[in-house]
């Protein structure tokens, strides 16, 4: 059995621990390794994601490391929408294209579920694709983190 893993910062959230959790969620998933942001998840997480459900971490890694594949170029910005605290909603979007170059830019909301260790035991996700053109993209950053100095959603005006 391996030791307690923590994951701060942990409930309860304040706002600047709630904005914090998201930033580092959005770092995460910017990384597109499926093996470190799993290990961001319960071991008996359990998630819903469209139509695709998934229970535990293993099923979550593996959802991502396809999701990954599919999605090239993947680029996410996350915003804080609400907390209590143990549970975090955001709003998200992303811009990825298909192996035939294909450009979307999909939306999102999430509501989160945290256990005292602060890894994420529920994810309940919505999501829609938007085709757009390559010249329509707002997501120009090197892959991987968003710059500090990259504007938000909000900031996009979506």
């Amino acid at each position: 059995m391996s030791p307690v893993q923590h994951r701060p910062p942990l409930p309860p959230f304040t706002r600047e621990s709630a904005v914090e959790k998201v930033r580092l969620a959005e770092d995460g998933w910017n990384t597109r390794d499926a093996d470190k942001v799993s290990l961001a998840y319960s071991l008996d997480t359990v998630w819903r994601n469209r139509t695709e459900f998934t229970n535990g971490r293993e099923e979550a890694r593996q959802f991502l490391a396809r999701k990954w594949k599919k999605e090239l170029d993947y680029r996410l910005i996350k915003e804080l929408w609400a907390f209590t605290d143990h549970r975090i909603a955001v709003r998200y979007a992303y811009e990825w294209h298909d192996d035939a170059g294909n450009w979307f830019r999909s939306y999102g909301n999430e509501n989160w579920e945290f256990e005292a260790d602060g890894l994420m035991r529920h994810r309940f996700s919505c999501i829609n694709d938007m085709p757009i053109k390559e010249s329509e993209r707002k997501f120009h950053w090197p892959l991987g983190r968003r710059p500090d100095d990259h504007p938000g959603l909000s900031d996009l005006g979506l």
